[in-house]
């Protein structure tokens, strides 16, 4: 899709696949801000994602995301990290778009499923499956939606996150030039 001299980048993909740990480096390389989507609506909402999902459930996350999304991608240039959901809703994809390249970022379902296992962070579940059962059903279900999204794919797995960091830069600069803007 022919774009206008592109405003940021977003990083889509499955929760695990890199997108909070490589957007800051890339950020950083560019010279533009970081954003995390997951992040923002947490604070513009005052409440964790997963309370959200438990207490108003997926559709009003779905809600808070796209408006937290458009907002973020109004306020200038940025790299932005979006939720592993946030390109189901066609309305979502559309601003993306809007935005600038979009990078999907991928890795096998497996090492997905280690990654969430070594992270933390308090995440809602997506069905009552194990983890790696639960990776593999849902990435079915999105990758239509990635591969509609994406301008470009990265598999992350085996890669270290300044490999893949230094991809993006190298696409983004590519893109940028060829456009005529900010490179």
């Amino acid at each position: 899709m022919a774009r206008a001299t592109p405003i940021g980048l977003s990083l889509v993909g499955y929760r695990g696949a890199g997108k909070s740990t490589i957007g800051p480096i890339v950020a950083e390389r560019l010279g533009l801000p970081f954003l995390d989507v997951d992040q923002e609506l947490e604070a513009r909402v005052g409440r964790s994602i997963r309370a959200i999902f438990a207490e108003q459930g997926e559709a009003a996350f779905r809600d808070y995301e796209e408006a937290t999304l458009r907002a973020l991608t109004e306020q200038g240039p940025s790299v932005l990290a979006t939720g592993g959901g946030a390109v189901l809703r066609e309305a979502n994809r559309q601003v993306l778009r809007r935005f600038g390249p979009v990078i999907w970022l991928s890795a096998r379902p497996e090492v997905l499923a280690q990654r969430l296992r070594a992270d933390r962070q308090e995440r809602p579940a997506l069905t009552a499956s194990g983890t790696l059962a639960e990776v593999a059903a849902v990435l079915e279900t999105r990758l239509p939606f990635y591969r509609e999204a994406a301008d470009v794919t990265i598999d992350t797995t085996d890669r270290s996150p300044a490999e893949v960091a230094e991809e993006v830069v190298r696409l983004w600069r590519g893109r940028t030039r060829e456009a005529g803007g900010m490179a």
